[in-house]
């Protein structure tokens, strides 16, 4: 049997062992994809990455560096990338979804300001323009 190649990050994401300072935004999207293959519902997958992503903030010395808005905004578009062409391995998905890792892909339905808001990072905001 094949060993995931994403496991072994996953574990350590989800126990917050996860070096802070090395995890960028393609390490973000490569567990959003690894959490939501996991739990499959976006409900339970949702509450387990964004715990775990304010534990590895928090472990940085900077809890203030998560932002509700950005994750579930990021995970919920990859979550519908995923369903609309399911993968099985992380390498395809990325490939076709390459526009996933550029930070600024938001930009298309949220305007800077909305997510520059406190009240953005403390709770999911919609964005307030269509793409």
């Amino acid at each position: 049997m094949a060993v995931d190649p994403l496991a072994g990050d996953l574990c350590d994401f989800l126990e917050c062992r996860t070096d802070p300072a090395r995890f960028r935004h393609a390490d973000h999207v490569r567990m959003a994809f690894a959490v939501l293959r996991l739990h499959g519902e976006f409900a339970d997958a949702a509450l387990i990455y964004s715990r775990a992503l304010r534990a590895i903030a928090a472990r940085a010395g900077q809890p203030g560096l998560y932002h509700d808005t950005i994750t579930f905004a990021f995970l919920s578009l990859i979550a519908e990338r995923m369903a609309a062409a399911p993968e099985a391995e992380f390498e395809s998905f990325a490939a076709r979804n390459a526009d996933l890792f550029d930070n600024s892909l938001l930009g298309r339905w949220y305007d800077s300001e909305r997510l520059q808001l406190p009240l953005a990072r403390k709770t999911f905001l919609l964005p307030l323009r269509a793409p």
